[in-house]
């Protein structure tokens, strides 16, 4: 393990962090708010530590990132972003302790959207705006990122891309990394733009529609608003961000196949058309639930019922309605949308449908060899044939996700957090979706939760952002040895 290659890294992207905070430096100009000085604070120690670590430590010669580097960057790194994200919320005092900043910018920067903050609407328009951003850059990855504009480390790149984009097998989109990372956010961008123009064009100002964009595209739910999308009360703002938070959960690379002109990509994917089935099908499940019983008019039912499926199942987190009063049917599918996810290599959360198809195949696989033991049957997705390895990788992805909800929800439970607000906070978070249930209800948030259980659900959010994998391994004592 070569720690000053890890070191030297680490700065290179807490330099790049310190310089992402001049866009809310600016904000605060802008609106003359009272956080200027907490920001430039934040901006100089975030810049100085990363110039230091870059200075302390040497690249190596050897130009190759072996496995373990990479998991080890990729982990210490976002675990860094997060510290150093969180200086504007602590030196601006308007959260009360570290551990509470520390807690929104992990939850920002892994796209999770659960939040500490009481009254949103208090705080100042610079940091709801770095708050939104933080989200923007963790939705596509800050290593991503720093792979499209920093050339110097491509060089072995790969083992940090896989380590970072949420996939289970992660694909270049061109032959060299540098060019398939810059697509990733050319794609990105472009349909944030889009979605800014859509939301100005129904009135929102431009302030709240870069908010709202920042945070609909990486499926992170923050909202500049106490009542989230709730607030403006719009049929055409809630079909308009419904629209963007399934295009958020869709493999990006789809969309830049769809831009070079095949028009059909989305149906001839198989995990593209089972997440649109599947969501089309809970909405209409959830629709008919809550008709008559929540809603009188079957268009309202709709209305409500779409958002709230397609910004759970997306891991979103926005909210127009407060689905905990719904019949216990739709809570049920709430709650195991919170578990399915989005689409492989988009920017949602959750366990992912390609594993979840790729898990209801090998079960049905082992029900056909049992009826017919000599047949060698495979399973493929898009015509594509899993290997056994990657089963294998498949399938103890979703154990330790099962076995970790688990377990972190016991362990809220051993702080006197009652059952329902135990699994749901952790459901929320290891899934980066954003609210959960009970006490961390989409109504209420996390602030209550005490010190100990806010840093269990910190580390959830890692855990989910980078696929457990990343994160998890670093707990096994054989990763330490040579």
């Amino acid at each position: 393990m070569r720690w000053h290659y890890i070191i030297n890294i680490i700065g290179i992207l807490l330099i790049f962090l310190g310089l992402t905070i001049i866009c809310p430096i600016l904000c605060s100009l802008y609106f003359k708010d009272q956080s200027l000085v907490a920001l430039l604070q934040s901006m100089i120690i975030t810049m100085v530590v990363g110039f230091a670590l870059f200075l302390a430590s040497k690249r190596p010669a050897i130009e190759y990132i072996n496995s373990k580097e990479a998991m080890a960057i990729v982990a210490l790194s976002w675990t860094s972003i997060g510290l150093f994200g969180a200086l504007p919320f602590f030196l601006d005092k308007t959260l009360p302790c570290f551990t509470d900043a520390f807690f929104e910018s992990v939850s920002g920067f892994t796209t999770t959207g659960s939040s500490v903050i009481t009254n949103i609407e208090n705080v100042s328009k610079s940091l709801l705006f770095w708050r939104s951003f933080i989200q923007w850059l963790g939705g596509m990855g800050i290593i991503v990122l720093s792979l499209a504009i920093l050339p110097f480390l491509g060089v072995g790149g790969m083992q940090l891309f896989k380590a970072e984009v949420p996939s289970p097998v992660p694909d270049k989109i061109r032959p060299r990394l540098r060019e398939s990372a810059k697509i990733l956010w050319y794609v990105y961008a472009l349909i944030s733009f889009l979605e800014i123009i859509f939301l100005l064009g129904g009135g929102m100002n431009f302030y709240d529609s870069l908010c709202h964009t920042f945070t609909t595209m990486p499926t992170g739910g923050f909202s500049t608003k106490n009542i989230s999308i709730a607030y403006y009360n719009s049929q055409y703002f809630d079909y308009v961000i419904i629209v963007f938070m399934f295009l958020a959960g869709i493999n990006f690379s789809l969309h830049y196949q769809l831009i070079r002109g095949r028009t059909l990509i989305f149906w001839k994917d198989s995990e593209c058309r089972f997440f649109l089935l599947v969501t089309l099908s809970l909405i209409m499940i959830v629709t008919f639930n809550i008709y008559g019983t929540v809603y009188t008019k079957i268009s309202e039912a709709f209305r409500y019922a779409c958002f709230q499926i397609v910004s759970i199942i997306t891991t979103t987190g926005y909210a127009t309605a407060d689905y905990e009063t719904w019949p216990e049917l739709s809570q049920i599918i709430i709650f195991m949308c919170m578990f399915i996810g989005a689409c492989a290599g988009s920017t949602g959360g959750g366990m992912k449908c390609s594993r979840i198809m790729a898990c209801f195949k090998y079960c049905y696989r082992e029900l056909f060899t049992l009826i017919h033991p000599r047949s060698i049957a495979q399973i493929k997705i898009n015509s594509n044939v899993i290997q056994d390895n990657t089963l294998k990788s498949i399938m103890g992805f979703i154990i330790l996700y099962i076995g970790l909800f688990i377990f972190c929800s016991i362990l809220l439970s051993c702080l006197g957090i009652d059952i329902i607000t135990s699994f749901g906070a952790v459901a929320a978070c290891i899934g980066n979706i954003g609210p959960g249930f009970g006490g961390v209800g989409p109504t209420d948030n996390f602030a209550h939760i005490p010190f100990l259980g806010k840093w269990i659900l910190i580390w959830c959010m890692l855990l989910g952002r980078l696929e457990i994998y990343t994160v998890l391994i670093l707990l096994v004592p054989e990763f330490w040895k040579k």
